[in-house]
């Protein structure tokens, strides 16, 4: 994805998060460009795609990156954690992998 892409998304994760300190936007941008990497590998591009096809299919996961990167961010300061009890408040989470959905790798033609 091209800067200005991944500037918007960023934009409106920053919204949507209601991220607005220094130190917690950059945490996002880690995490956001974390999660264009892991889509790209779930896609599995052939080495011969050329970069400006590449970028212009992950124009259409930008819901995912923007699933997967506001699970990820949900989850900052609780890694690892299977489950969470406090004052009769209980949380579970779905499974990270439906982040992924509709996902799938690029099938070559031989």
């Amino acid at each position: 994805m091209d800067s200005e892409t991944i500037n918007e998304i960023l934009e409106s994760l920053k919204i949507t998060l209601d991220v607005t300190e220094d130190k917690d936007i950059a945490i996002l941008t880690e995490i956001l460009n974390d999660a264009i990497a892991e889509i790209k590998a779930a896609r599995k591009y052939p080495s011969g795609m050329s970069a400006a096809d590449i970028e212009a299919d992950m124009l259409n996961y930008i819901s995912n990156v923007k699933k997967l990167t506001k699970y990820d961010y949900s989850k900052v300061g609780a890694e690892s954690q299977e489950s969470h009890n406090e004052n009769g408040t209980y949380r579970t989470f779905v499974d990270r992998a439906k982040c992924f959905d509709g996902v799938v790798p690029i099938c070559r033609l031989f």
